[in-house]
């Protein structure tokens, strides 16, 4: 009865709120530099003690003023940075960020051509040393590089299944099993970067999670 429950519990989940943040943001991902750098910016964004819908609309405003990729990021002026940033109301944090964002363009420009595919194969297929290159971007703490990794897994299969903390904590708050591979068993044909997607939905959001299992137990 429990894993009917659960496995209830994650079908509503991810049929009501199964939606990436880098799809929310506009990102088609593609194991291709200008998508990927567009996740990293997103995941920088997100990590900040900031609502995601803020994180979210900032990212959008980057986008929209042409600061797709890291060329253009570092090419940007500082105020310009700070003005798409504002435009998205992240403005406690706008004026590092911007900083940050410049100095992160110029690193992966400088350090691996621009394309985060030779971050990935530095890594080599290791998923520690993936994590701790990630966070070597400026403002890319342990939370960015889980960010980053949860969306990711969709186009780096190396990283998959992906279930940070913070996916786990949703988990643990809708009373499900906090084993990632259980999670996928009982979540069926879901792909984890969306199962990881709802269930940091469920722990962030106190409304996902009454709503879900509500739904699920009626």
């Amino acid at each position: 009865m429990t894993a009917d429950r659960d496995a209830r519990v994650l079908e509503e989940l991810v049929g009501e709120h199964g939606r990436t943040y880098a799809d929310e943001a506009g990102i088609t991902l593609k194991d291709t530099p200008q998508p990927l750098y567009r996740l990293l910016v997103l995941a920088h964004l997100l990590s900040a003690r900031i609502s995601s819908s803020i994180a979210l609309a900032a990212a959008r405003e980057l986008s929209d003023a042409g600061l797709r990729d890291p060329h253009r990021m570092a090419d940007a002026t500082w105020q310009q940075r700070v003005d798409a940033l504002g435009r998205g109301g992240y403005r406690r944090y706008d004026e590092r960020t911007a900083t940050q964002l410049g100095d992160g363009a110029e690193l992966l420009t400088e350090r691996w051509g621009g394309d985060l595919r030779r971050l990935r194969e530095e890594a080599d297929g290791d998923l520690a040393r993936l994590r701790e290159l990630l966070q070597e971007f400026p403002g890319m703490g342990p939370a960015g590089a889980d960010i980053f990794l949860r969306e990711a897994q969709a186009v780096w299969t190396e990283a998959a299944p992906y279930l940070d903390r913070k996916a786990l904590q949703g988990a643990e708050r809708l009373n499900l099993p906090q084993d990632p591979d259980e999670l996928l068993k009982l979540a069926g044909k879901a792909e984890p970067a969306v199962l990881a997607a709802a269930l940091v939905r469920a722990a962030l959001e106190k409304d996902v999670r009454e709503d879900t299992v509500e739904k699920a137990e009626s």
